[in-house]
């Protein structure tokens, strides 16, 4: 659902408008009703803090990643009125708490389905382009985050800050997140994309890294519904059977599965057709492997092409971790629990940036993908902390404005022909360099 059409639903709205109420607009309550019975939290007992207002300070955890949740609480302004004006610090750990973190994950989830169910994203031959991919974060250094998410060992034991593995699932062409998964580091990938299968959609082609290959998976991803296809780099060795030729460069082939795999996965049979294209650019040979085996539909100019839509997932990891979570290394919570909590926060603060961006396109000829993903980001964040809210009527007119002040933040063209070779970084020097006039007088 646009943003724009929570706005219209404040008719029923007269003046002195709160805080809470102007955030709720943006993040359905609908949703947060939703998110917090299927969590088990939602109580009618009426608090100062109530569940919406901490589920906002954990958003606004990610949206001011340099500030204190105390701080954030009382900029936002999410306590409803009472004798005391600013809130205790105690009161929001004990909000946090209260909350946990399986509803902060159902709205992430209900919010991700409901916007790519009712938003039109850019097509390629009748699909809709997906990405899967991993990345870690770091968390506190202290026993209970070892035993929940581990870290890296070697011979000598762990060497490693404990870490939180995680797997997600995006559309690519807004960079939107539909779903993720995350677990300890023991946890592999291949292991966290099998359970984004229920989100998978319909009429769609998820773009794999090489590492993701399994035939148990990927068989599982073309039967979870209805032209939900796959494509990945072809591995160096192999294994097939030519079924025919469509071209010199284009082949159906048979792949074998193992005994282990039919082990690990019960429909899965002892054959799979798949598809092998070959192409090259800048005279360097590459090969895709695919479940996309109707020549007819699916051209072989095309397919040459679509795979490099993959790297848009690694942009949207470095929005989130350089620019919502500003490059810092470590989560802030120091409990198992609310490391999860915080995870699944700056999930959907990403994504209430990104609906932004969506809408702030929507009708017009540039994709979300073009604007200025941290540009974008201040200014929603500028719409939160300093829209007058004295009038309810007048909020979808400043609604208007930030989209309007979105268009703005279009990025130049990329370069098609960057290239970046893997270098040695340059090792720093352990003693500090001398100053000239120090070694004059030695």
């Amino acid at each position: 659902m646009s943003l724009i059409q929570h706005f219209d639903n404040m008719s029923s709205f007269l003046n002195d408008v709160h805080t809470l109420d102007k955030l709720k607009q943006v993040l359905d309550p609908d949703i947060l009703e939703q998110a917090f019975k299927h969590a088990g939290v939602a109580t009618v007992r009426k608090r100062r803090l109530p569940l919406e207002a901490i589920m906002w300070s954990v958003i606004g955890m990610s949206l001011f990643r340099n500030e204190t949740v105390w701080d954030i609480a009382n900029r936002l302004d999410i306590s409803l009125p009472g004798k005391n004006k600013l809130v205790a610090p105690s009161a929001l750990v004990q909000g946090r708490q209260r909350l946990g973190y399986e509803s902060v994950q159902h709205t992430f989830q209900l919010l991700a389905h409901k916007t790519f169910s009712t938003q039109s994203f850019e097509q390629w031959c009748g699909l809709n382009l997906l990405a899967v991919d991993g990345v870690s974060f770091r968390t506190h250094d202290n026993q209970d985050n070892r035993e929940a998410f581990g870290s890296d060992s070697n011979q000598h034991g762990e060497v490693s800050y404990p870490q939180v593995r995680m797997c997600s699932l995006m559309e690519v062409s807004s960079h939107l997140l539909l779903d993720s998964s995350f677990d300890s580091r023991r946890i592999g990938e291949m292991s966290l994309a099998q359970r984004l299968l229920p989100a998978v959609p319909d009429n769609s082609l998820t773009l794999f890294d090489r590492g993701y290959y399994s035939l148990g998976l990927l068989h599982q991803w073309q039967n979870q519904g209805d032209n939900t296809h796959w494509m990945l780099p072809a591995r160096k060795d192999l294994q097939y059977q030519v079924e025919h030729s469509i071209n010199d460069n284009d082949k159906i082939v048979i792949l074998s599965t193992s005994p282990q795999a039919r082990k690990k996965f019960e429909s899965l049979p002892e054959t799979l057709m798949a598809r092998l294209t070959t192409y090259k650019v800048d005279g360097k040979s590459y090969r895709v492997l695919s479940s996309l085996i109707d020549p007819l539909r699916f051209p072989y100019e095309e397919l040459t092409e679509v795979y490099t839509q993959r790297w848009e997932i690694e942009l949207a990891f470095r929005e989130i971790k350089q620019g919502l979570n500003h490059s810092k290394h470590t989560l802030r919570s120091k409990k198992p629990d609310m490391v999860r909590q915080e995870l699944w926060g700056l999930l959907l603060a990403y994504n209430l940036i990104r609906i932004v961006m969506l809408d702030a396109t929507k009708d017009e000829d540039i994709l979300p993908t073009q604007l200025s993903f941290s540009q974008s980001m201040r200014q929603v964040i500028a719409f939160f902390m300093f829209t007058p809210i004295h009038s309810a009527s007048k909020l979808p007119i400043h609604y208007d404005e930030l989209l309007t002040t979105l268009r703005l933040f279009i990025l130049p063209d990329r370069l098609p022909d960057r290239h970046y070779p893997r270098v040695i970084r340059k090792k720093p020097n352990k003693y500090p360099y001398k100053r000239k006039c120090q070694s004059v007088l030695n």
